[in-house]
């Protein structure tokens, strides 16, 4: 699926996320400053998880508790080598059956074997971004 949004519609593709996924292990791919962490806050949000999100760009991973449920957000942008990925135990948490939100996942995308959802983000020239949801198995 493909959208084209603006800020003010953050929501409702949040909303058009959650329906289009078909597994709970999102890889997020996208230029610096594209808007990945916003648009994971967002989706968050309509998850139901009630904390503020930070971005987890120096503790590589946030946990997230809800509605019995919970939510692992991961930034790889600073791990060098998938020796630090295996270091955090990423198989636990990718494993689980809870949400996996994952920040630049390309230096571990195919340790990942579980299924999973690619959310490429793109910025337009009007300031639009454009959003890519494409199933990976």
């Amino acid at each position: 699926m493909e959208y084209t949004f603006t800020l003010h519609e953050l929501g409702d593709i949040a909303e058009k996320v959650i329906k289009d996924v078909s597994n709970k292990t999102l890889l997020f791919y996208g230029d610096m400053g594209v808007g990945k962490t916003t648009l994971i806050k967002e989706i968050a949000k309509k998850l139901g998880v009630k904390e503020t999100l930070n971005s987890p760009t120096y503790s590589i991973i946030n946990e997230y508790e809800f509605n019995n449920e919970k939510l692992f957000h991961f930034d790889f942008y600073r791990i060098k080598e998938e020796k630090e990925a295996f270091d955090i135990g990423f198989e636990e948490y990718f494993y689980s059956d809870h949400w996996s939100f994952i920040e630049w996942p390309q230096i571990i995308e195919h340790l990942i074997a579980v299924n999973k959802t690619k959310i490429e983000l793109t910025k337009n020239p009007d300031g639009s971004r454009t959003i890519n949801i494409l199933p990976m198995n």
